[in-house]
């Protein structure tokens, strides 16, 4: 068994592999089996699974989780707390074909702070995950997923509001809710859902 040695800047499993050119951030554990390729910004104390794939271009902020089998190609930017779930997936050409190259072609997708993706999610690359929202396992996000909106299904469609902590708001009359977990509290209006705090 390895344990990640405390006074070290960052982790490194024995089996993965981290190409020169990678920037990796302090506290980080890059765990078995994965692949760091050069011009992969990794930020602060993030924590990847086993079998973790980052391209090149791709840049995680601080505390970004990544759970097993996970690819994250280039075009992928995740702010800073993002979780993705397990085998979750990235794309990055809405129009691929073996025999014809698009790496020119490639459609920025972005994770905002905060936001987690399920477990076996599908994230279509040119969309935009926004601020603490919640996508469901098995969902398919073809469009943009507004800020604490949670989505599920293929494809994904807004379902309800999700807390910063990660719980199904119930909005009253008034259009507020509060987490149950934190207090805070959270205004419905016609430009979506904004914490009030």
């Amino acid at each position: 068994m390895t344990i990640p040695d405390p006074a070290a800047e960052f982790f490194v499993h024995p089996t993965a592999v981290v190409d020169e050119g990678a920037a990796i951030g302090p506290g980080t554990k890059i765990w078995h089996f994965c692949h760091i390729m050069p011009g992969a910004e990794l930020g602060p104390g993030c924590n990847l699974g086993q079998n973790v794939m980052i391209a090149s271009g791709v840049k995680l902020g601080r505390n970004v989780k990544i759970q097993n089998n996970v690819s994250v190609y280039t075009g992928v930017v995740c702010e800073d707390d993002v979780f993705l779930g397990p085998s979750c997936v990235f794309t990055n050409v809405r129009n691929p074909r073996s025999a014809v190259p698009r790496r020119s072609q490639y459609l920025a997708t972005v994770v905002r702070r905060g936001a987690t993706v399920g477990a076996n999610a599908t994230i279509v690359c040119g969309t935009e995950i926004g601020e603490y929202a919640f996508v469901g396992a098995g969902a398919v996000v073809t469009k943009p997923v507004p800020p604490y909106a949670l989505v599920a299904g293929a494809p994904a469609r807004r379902i309800g509001w999700m807390s910063r902590c990660g719980h199904r708001l119930e909005f009253d009359a008034a259009g507020t809710a509060v987490c149950p977990e934190s207090g805070e509290k959270y205004l419905l209006n016609e430009d979506g859902v904004h914490c009030m705090e």
